[in-house]
């Protein structure tokens, strides 16, 4: 499958099956947001991969009770170092975000790649989470993501045509 199909075919996914994911699977998921480019090559993050039943139910509910989460056999944490990032991104902002961000995606998209679905968590109250998984107070939580096979096929919900969101030479 290309990058593009890969791409193409994913979707948010808010039910999965409580099928257990092969440890080569994860593996490569967490490899892919390993490799992903970051500002300075600092990579400023840190994964937290949470398993445990009771814990991934308080993390669906210190996520706006989206209880969906707690189902898939996994729950991945994206956290960032805002102290060990690159500081003047454009000459006016820290990279951290942006660079988890990316490191995230490449684990979403080789997710998808291993048949396993994702959903983009980015509505949970920071404090509970960080609290819930032992972060130091010095690191952000940027989002969440469950992880497992898919337990629907969403529709795909379209995105604006190419005309609409490029420009040559000027914006």
């Amino acid at each position: 499958m290309s990058v593009l199909d890969v791409i193409r075919e994913r979707r948010s996914v808010r039910a999965y099956k409580s099928d257990p994911i092969p440890e080569e699977s994860i593996l490569r998921v967490l490899e892919a947001a390993r490799l992903a480019p970051s500002g300075k090559n600092l990579q400023p993050w840190k994964f937290v991969v949470v398993q445990d039943v009771e814990l991934k139910k308080r993390l669906a509910k210190a996520s706006n009770q989206q209880d969906f989460i707690a189902d898939a056999p996994l729950i991945i944490v994206a956290c960032g170092f805002p102290d060990e990032c690159y500081r003047a991104m454009g000459r006016y902002m820290e990279s951290w975000p942006v660079d988890v961000t990316i490191a995230l995606e490449h684990l979403i998209l080789q997710a998808q790649e291993e048949g396993l679905g994702t959903c983009w968590i980015g509505s949970f109250e920071e404090e509970e989470v960080k609290s819930l998984l032992d972060v130091p107070e010095h690191v952000k939580v940027l989002a969440l993501t469950p992880l497992g096979y898919p337990g629907e096929v969403p529709e795909f919900r379209g995105r604006k045509p190419l005309e609409k969101i490029i420009s040559y030479d000027s914006f």
